[in-house]
């Protein structure tokens, strides 16, 4: 396993630019990175972690609660995503804050997302990128009424999400 990350990991930092074409240009406004370059775009294969919590007036709904989800680049497996949210990735992390939405392109799926890296450690890929886009998103979405308080439901989602860094 752990060849295999470094074999992905070895494959980001080369295959980076060919992984990468043509999403930036696809972004809505609302989750745009002016000024930024594509340091790597990474496809996530999860679940989005909902649970069942009652809100003020005692009526229980599906809340969310964590993304749960592996990183690949060209079907290599290279890091993986999960609470914070953080990615990791080739010995590297980041942690994002949303700054941005952009509605799902159906009501099933999970929003687009512009996020700014919050925080940050160790090296690899990751460690000049400032913004996350979450893109391309399918599913993942759950709403309404659930009935046991504590209770888990795993949506499936799969996504794209670019790491963005300053030009230099």
């Amino acid at each position: 396993m752990v060849n295999r990350l470094r074999t992905g990991a070895a494959a980001l930092v080369v295959l980076a630019p060919i992984a990468i074409a043509t999403s930036a240009a696809e972004s809505p406004d609302s989750i745009a990175a002016e000024g930024e370059a594509i340091a790597v775009q990474l496809h996530a294969e999860g679940a989005q972690i909902y649970e069942c919590k009652s809100d003020e007036g005692n009526k229980r709904s599906w809340q969310f609660r964590e993304p749960v989800a592996t990183l690949f680049l060209n079907g290599v497996t290279v890091g993986r995503h999960y609470a914070g949210p953080t990615w990791e990735v080739g010995g590297g992390a980041v942690v994002g804050k949303v700054v941005g939405t952009a509605p799902g392109t159906g009501p099933k799926d999970i929003p687009w997302l512009k996020l700014d890296v919050s925080d940050r450690r160790g090296g690899g890929p990751l460690k000049d990128v400032t913004t996350i886009q979450r893109i391309n998103t399918a599913g993942g979405n759950t709403k309404g009424k659930c009935g046991k308080a504590g209770a888990f439901r795993a949506q499936p989602y799969p996504a794209d999400y670019v790491f963005l860094r300053k030009q230099s």
